[in-house]
């Protein structure tokens, strides 16, 4: 299966997903929401990872899930240096298919694409 790699992403939010299949997820890191925007024409399968894309390679685990939504908001945060600062922030709906580990990784556009193979609970090494 060939996905749509999302980096970075909270220990956290990879467990509450692995809790309940379908979450709402908020993405501020801009390559994330660049792939999101991707990922709609690209076939909606995403591959969430806790590693910056900078580790991401060959036998990195994560999660497969499928895009069901996207929503990209502008939203105001307060700054040290002013009264505030405005912040593109992209809320996704995912429905989680699966635990997997990529195969092959390849680059598009500036889009991370990764080749992965679903695994039972029992291979992962994630903790």
């Amino acid at each position: 299966m060939e996905a749509v790699v999302l980096a970075g992403i909270a220990r956290r939010v990879l467990d509450d997903l692995l809790k309940s299949p379908y979450r709402t997820v908020e993405l501020r890191s801009a390559r994330n929401i660049y792939a999101v925007e991707r990922a709609e024409k690209e076939g909606k399968w995403v591959f969430l990872a806790y590693e910056p894309f900078s580790d991401v390679r060959s036998g990195t685990e994560g999660l497969i899930a499928e895009l069901l939504k996207r929503e990209v908001m502008e939203t105001r945060v307060p700054w040290e240096e002013s009264d505030e600062r405005e912040v593109t922030v992209c809320r996704v709906q995912l429905h989680l298919l699966g635990l997997g580990r990529i195969v092959e990784v390849t680059e598009r556009n500036a889009l991370m694409m990764a080749k992965v193979r679903r695994m039972m609970t029992h291979e992962m090494a994630m903790g």
